[in-house]
């Protein structure tokens, strides 16, 4: 791919999660992508997975919204930098809804291959949490695991 096309993949995924558009967000994931992340409690497989681990982050969070700050490309390899905000009106991973907002510096490091993503090891900036308003849901999810 071109830096171009990395660009134009990454954009359409901003605006499809920005839309709470799940199927427009996981559209540019292989169909045997996978995605570790402590929000979805592990590596999660497939596209369908994805889409579902999604959902669930709009359904507890109505209002998330995601800023990308940094696009780093290096062939097939892409890191993005960015923060997510919302609130959790809807709960999270079972657990009740704490009518909170949160800010969270997140870090996507992505791998490309056929123009799709394989592979996301996202996490959240683990130094940057006095910054965080609130993430008390996935701090206790990430506790219990």
């Amino acid at each position: 791919m071109t830096r171009q096309q990395v660009e134009d993949l990454f954009t359409r995924r901003d605006r499809a999660i920005n839309r709470r558009d799940a199927a427009g967000w996981t559209v540019i994931y292989a169909q045997d992508a996978v995605v570790e992340s402590p929000t979805a409690g592990g590596a999660v497989m497939g596209r369908k997975a994805i889409e579902d681990v999604t959902r669930t982050w709009f359904e507890g969070f109505p209002d998330v919204t995601f800023t990308s700050t940094m696009l780093v490309i290096d062939g097939d390899h892409v890191v993005s930098i960015g923060e997510v905000r919302g609130t959790d009106t809807g709960g999270f991973m079972g657990l009740p809804p704490t009518n909170k907002p949160f800010r969270l510096p997140m870090v996507f490091v992505c791998t490309l291959d056929d123009g799709l993503v394989v592979h996301v090891d996202a996490d959240w900036c683990a130094e940057s949490q006095a910054d965080v308003t609130d993430v008390s849901a996935i701090d206790r999810t990430r506790a219990a695991r």
